[in-house]
């Protein structure tokens, strides 16, 4: 066990209940602090308990509405909480805003990311917990340990209960069987994990692996001045399953989702691990040929997203406590679907 009295975790306001729920599966409140804004519109941020020596873990996704806020409470709230003698601080950011911003793309261009990432670290935390950043080159951005959690095992465990055929019949009741072995490979057969771009090929391919499953890349040229999206993989007669880090403005999955259903695609379920949504991206969803669009919990839901029926979320506090859990006991292991 670390050195430390206890554990405490504190929420900021940008996703509160992911927090209860991380909170909840650990046994424990949320700790109390007042956060607000002067009339200025400063951040004001408050500890309303005592967190000396205690192992002290924030939990704020720099994410939509109030991005910039939300980061600038982050800031806040863990200068707060170092300043009151916590015995260790761990960032949890579940979706890490301006991740995307992680190189240069054109010259006198900013590397955002790497800024935050500095801010976060020169306020004083000692530990980064964050789920499916969008590139691993983020992770050298900082010179304190950074865990980088993942929800494949969460969409596989949905992918096998929710798109692949329950052999439950009769003649396939023992898993042993010759003709339950024929039915699975069949249904695996006609199942295929698709990259919507060049980036997302290790993901795809990795959950492809992991299934048994082919998977496809579509990637995009330029003709003529256009922009083209082209396919790496045979959709047809084929139930396409879309695997990317998040769902911004669509427009990527919409593309995707007509080229796939064009070459044949008998559906399409799309996955992205942070649903944010922004823009006209509901109506892109609601109006793209798709069955349901997955997405996790690691950003708070608008009421338009609870309200458009093809969206699903599925939860990732107990992903994230199980991190907490272990690290604050200094434990080690695999995560696996057991914990979902």
């Amino acid at each position: 066990m670390t050195d430390c009295r206890g554990l405490k975790i504190f929420s900021g306001n940008s996703n509160p209940d992911l927090s209860k729920k991380i909170a909840s599966s650990l046994g424990l409140p949320v700790a109390k602090c007042t956060l607000g804004k002067f009339a200025n519109g400063e951040t004001s941020v408050i500890i309303d308990e005592n967190v000396r020596s205690f192992d002290v873990y924030i939990i704020q996704s720099i994410s939509n509405p109030n991005l910039n806020d939300n980061l600038m409470e982050l800031l806040i709230m863990v200068d707060a909480v170092r300043r009151s003698s916590a015995f260790r601080v761990t960032a949890v950011v579940p979706y890490f805003g301006y991740a995307r911003q992680d190189k240069k793309e054109k010259g006198r261009a900013a590397i955002a990311c790497k800024l935050v990432a500095s801010m976060l670290q020169r306020v004083g935390i000692d530990r980064l917990i964050a789920v499916d950043l969008h590139s691993s080159v983020i992770k050298g951005f900082w010179d304190i340990p950074v865990e980088n959690l993942s929800v494949e095992p969460l969409f596989m465990t949905y992918i096998k209960r929710n798109i692949f055929q329950h052999l439950d019949d009769e003649y396939c009741k023992n898993e042993g069987s010759e003709y339950f072995r024929l039915r699975e490979s069949e249904d695996r057969a006609e199942k295929i994990i698709v990259s919507p771009d060049e980036g997302g090929a290790n993901r795809a391919k990795s959950i492809a692996d992991q299934l048994g499953l082919e998977f496809a890349i579509i990637y995009t040229t330029t003709v003529d001045h256009k922009e083209e999206a082209k396919l790496v993989g045979n959709v047809e007669g084929r139930v396409a399953i879309l695997v990317d880090d998040m769902a911004d403005t669509c427009t990527k999955l919409k593309r995707a989702v007509d080229l796939l259903m064009s070459r044949g695609a008998l559906d399409v379920h799309g996955f992205a691990t942070h649903g944010l949504f922004s823009a006209d991206a509901l109506s892109k969803v609601a109006a793209a040929g798709i069955q349901e669009m997955v997405v996790t919990n690691s950003v708070a839901a608008s009421e338009g997203v609870s309200k458009t029926l093809k969206i699903k979320r599925l939860d990732i506090s107990k992903l994230i406590a199980e991190a907490i859990r272990r690290q604050h006991y200094g434990e080690l292991g695999t995560y696996n679907a057991d914990i979902f």
